[in-house]
């Protein structure tokens, strides 16, 4: 199968700038998987989709400030470096713009000089291996002085930080915000609850390599980039109860559904684990574990559209994404919903 194959025209105008005031006012479009069938809601009606004993599987990131604006200290030149994966302590892997400018031993300065940083090696792709130094919690520092990493195509300045955060966001360490949660308010996520549907929670960090393009060709032979994910023991308990009562498991996103078939083993049991994940889920893959999805609408030749592809049928999401823009849905990180159901 082709990476052309998963192309699609899409006009600059749809892809959404600005969250919309009321997270769950999105529009939500219903991509029946059996059929093709496409029906037009509103997000705030997720809850007629969802059924008692079904689990919603919810990935409770939070994504890092992790855009820093510093300066060379030997020459004052700017420079942007955007952390990507933390190896220890105070050692990040980092994504720095001009790279030209960091090379290993070059040393950088941040704000008001309470974190600088000094690269220390050179690795895949031009990716910096940087020490930070600090005064106090790293955390906080960051908090401080770091800017939301929001994606390429998002030109315009965020103004509430944490409209880049779903409400249930908890564990840090994303670079990115798994955006299908990002219509979820408190108020909807009680009223799913109250309808007696388990809400289950998972973490997998987004890498920035969600959004690299696939070069291959071919696309069985892109390299996926790999993510941390963890999943607790009630958490895994819950789903396979779930799974064995024949109730649905909706994952929302596709960072919940790539952890959740990650560590799926090969009879449809979930397992309780921690680790790292490079699973590249396109069409031919056999799901174990979730059977809908909640997601946003991807970028054209994205593994994400390949996962949706996998799950819904290529024929059937490629049309559904043609209506989507016949229709003028919202496109992205900020853009509308829509469910595989």
């Amino acid at each position: 199968m082709k990476t052309k194959d998963f192309d699609f025209f899409l006009p600059e105008h749809l892809i959404a700038q600005h969250p919309l005031e009321k997270r769950d006012h999105s529009r939500l479009m219903v991509l029946d998987k059996e059929n093709g069938n496409i029906t037009h809601n509103y997000f705030f009606k997720i809850l007629d989709y969802l059924n008692e004993n079904d689990c919603l599987v919810l990935n409770d990131t939070r994504v890092l400030p992790a855009r820093l604006i510093g300066e060379k200290v030997e020459t004052g030149g700017k420079v942007e470096f955007l952390l990507l994966k933390r190896i220890d302590l105070d050692t990040w892997e980092t994504l720095v713009k001009p790279g030209k400018k960091a090379k290993i031993g070059t040393k950088f300065s941040f704000g008001d000089g309470s974190l600088s940083c000094e690269v220390i090696d050179i690795v895949e792709e031009g990716s910096r291996i940087v020490k930070f130094e600090y005064d106090g919690v790293f955390e906080e520092v960051l908090d401080r002085l770091g800017k939301m990493p929001l994606p390429p195509y998002i030109t315009a300045e965020l103004e509430d930080r944490e409209r880049y955060q779903t409400v249930y966001s908890k564990e840090v360490g994303s670079a990115a915000a798994p955006t299908a949660g990002l219509h979820f308010t408190e108020e909807l996520l009680e009223q799913i609850k109250s309808k007696g549907v388990n809400i289950v929670y998972i973490t997998l960090h987004v890498g920035l390599g969600t959004f690299r393009p696939v070069k291959a060709e071919d696309i069985s032979e892109h390299k996926m980039h790999s993510e941390f994910y963890s999943i607790t023991e009630d958490s895994a308990r819950i789903i396979n109860e779930c799974k064995r009562n024949g109730s649905k498991v909706v994952a929302v996103g596709t960072t919940s559904c790539r952890t959740l078939e990650s560590a799926s083993e090969q009879f449809g049991i979930l397992e309780s684990k921690t680790g790292w994940t490079d699973i590249f889920i396109f069409p031919g893959y056999k799901f174990k574990i979730i059977d809908s999805l909640i997601t946003n609408f991807h970028l054209p030749e994205s593994t994400l559209i390949m996962l949706v592809s996998a799950l819904a049928g290529k024929e059937n999401v490629m049309n559904a994404y043609k209506v989507a823009v016949e229709e003028e849905y919202r496109f992205f990180s900020f853009g509308d919903a829509m469910l595989l159901k």
